[in-house]
């Protein structure tokens, strides 16, 4: 009956270890195992523990740049241990082996092909297995890598060009009063149309592979849901004041903005039921408010954005759009501790809000 118990718990350990590794690695779609949750909640959790511990946002930074990458060391070698001690405990009872001898074997089996064991004259089924299981595991690895961060990679392209756009940290009215200095005003549709692009490009890897969404951007006023809520701040923004603009392509990039920032919202444990197209009885309320609204349009007008609307019409449109997003972006910020962004919410702890460099000048030909 003991024997039997062994058995089953290695088994077990087994599968769970592989329905992890399953989820993790090769299902493309937000699959998540409890112990790959598990594993992010500690190492994680941890790290940001410590970073809220920190008073200023570099040091906050500092300290989450690496968590990402941690986790995915600890998880591997978390995977790695878990077949050790399941192959060790199925090698128990098949090889009637003690504890110490089907560990020995097990690593060996698992990690280099070899037998470790001399009191045995053969390698049985179990030993190929667990042969065969490391080098996939690591395989596997070696392949999920790559993809990971060629979607990083085209993040945080688009994170970079913002920069130019919207200075840093990004902020919404930023983008359109430099459009208006820059004198490229017309080049908006063509970058919503790239911005609606990346938001697709987002909502899909970031759902499939959920520890982008912790990996941090190489600069520490930089961050990819600032930037995110940036562009719609400034396409809500465009509908709001110049409703004589080409307003399509604002639209689409807001509604899949929108998307974007609900599934990443989602895979990080908020719930959020609005539906743009449906939720025609949407209460419109958000936190930002008229005064900070009113401040962003004084800017715009200052730059020379051409503001057909203002006051109480432009308000009423723009909060509309906002209420559909906002939330989802204040949750997600908060939870990476993005960088305190104007209309980026809180932080927690709170921590000072910090501005972008405002163009003042028109560049000179």
């Amino acid at each position: 009956m003991v024997q039997v118990l062994v058995f089953a718990m290695g088994v077990a350990i087994c599968l769970l270890a592989a329905d992890s590794v399953i989820r993790t690695l090769i299902v493309p779609r937000g699959i998540t195992s409890h112990w790959s949750s598990g594993v992010a909640a500690v190492v994680l959790g941890g790290f940001r523990g410590v970073a809220r511990r920190t008073r200023s946002y570099e040091s906050r930074d500092r300290v989450l740049a690496p968590a990402a990458p941690v986790f995915i060391i600890v998880l591997l070698f978390s995977w790695l241990i878990l077949f050790l001690i399941g192959y060790a405990l199925i090698l128990m009872v098949t090889g009637s082996l003690e504890f110490d001898d089907a560990w020995h074997e097990a690593g060996s089996s698992l990690l280099t092909l070899g037998f470790a064991w001399s009191g045995r004259a053969q390698l049985t089924t179990v030993d190929f297995l667990a042969a065969a299981t490391g080098p996939i595991l690591i395989g596997l690895m070696i392949s999920y890598l790559p993809s990971l961060y060629a979607a990083y990679n085209r993040r945080e392209r688009m994170v970079t060009v913002m920069h130019a756009r919207a200075s840093e940290p990004n902020w919404g009215p930023e983008v359109l009063a430099r459009q208006a200095m820059l004198g490229t005003v017309e080049q908006l549709p063509a970058f919503w149309g790239d911005w609606e692009m990346w938001a697709a490009d987002v909502s899909e890897s970031h759902s499939s592979y959920p520890i982008l969404i912790a990996l941090r951007s190489t600069k520490p006023r930089r961050n990819w849901a600032v930037a995110l809520l940036a562009a719609m701040d400034a396409a809500a923004l465009q509908l709001a004041v110049a409703p004589s603009l080409p307003r399509g392509s604002a639209r689409m990039m807001l509604r899949q903005g929108m998307t974007c920032m609900s599934d990443v919202a989602e895979m990080v444990g908020f719930d959020s039921d609005v539906d743009p197209v449906l939720a025609e009885d949407h209460p419109e309320t958000v936190t930002l408010t008229r005064a900070e609204f009113d401040a962003a349009v004084t800017r715009l007008i200052e730059s020379g954005f051409p503001c057909e609307r203002t006051g109480d019409e432009a308000w009423l449109v723009f909060r509309r759009w906002r209420s559909f997003y906002e939330a989802d972006a204040y949750y997600l910020c908060r939870r990476i501790d993005a960088v305190p962004a104007p209309w980026s919410g809180p932080r927690t702890p709170p921590l000072p809000v910090e501005r972008p460099t405002s163009l003042i000048h028109r560049t000179v030909d």
